[in-house]
């Protein structure tokens, strides 16, 4: 009994708290494709359909025929865009949004095993996006990267 006790007390045991609020799930994948273009990684939060066309328009330039852009409607919600770099293999990120205090909002991009998977040269490389809907908040939206 007090060995159980010491290992569920002990603090090398529990995960460590990165993020703090209540966790929501309010996001919608929307849009998603093994292809963006862009090499690095990129998360933007957009809210308005001029900023949602010029980055379709980045997305599509070398695309015929180019992907539809989604239909949204920005009075009610805005869009978070998730582009993940250059990867090699398939890891699909995790993306969490908390609602903290009164003027922030989180979201999180995790990548699961990260750390645990092995390189390997042989895979083809791919720079897939994300793209989200979300009720539009007057909050700030902060990324945070986990698992990198």
């Amino acid at each position: 009994m007090i060995i159980l006790v010491c290992l569920l007390s002990c603090k090398a045991q529990k995960k460590e708290q990165l993020v703090a609020g209540e966790k929501s799930s309010d996001m919608v994948l929307i849009a998603e494709d093994a292809f963006s273009g862009i090499t690095e990684f990129e998360a933007m939060v957009i809210g308005d359909a001029k900023s949602l066309n010029k980055f379709y328009s980045q997305i599509n330039k070398t695309r015929k025929p180019g992907l539809p852009i989604p239909v949204v409607d920005f009075s009610r919600d805005m869009v978070v865009v998730v582009c993940m770099g250059a990867q090699r293999g398939e890891v699909i990120p995790v993306v969490s949004k908390y609602d903290g205090n009164e003027d922030k909002t989180l979201i999180t991009i995790e990548l699961p095993n990260g750390k645990d998977q092995v390189k390997v040269e042989n895979l083809p490389v791919s720079s897939p996006f994300y793209v989200y809907k979300m009720p539009n908040t007057s909050k700030t939206v902060n990324f945070q990267k986990l698992g990198w």
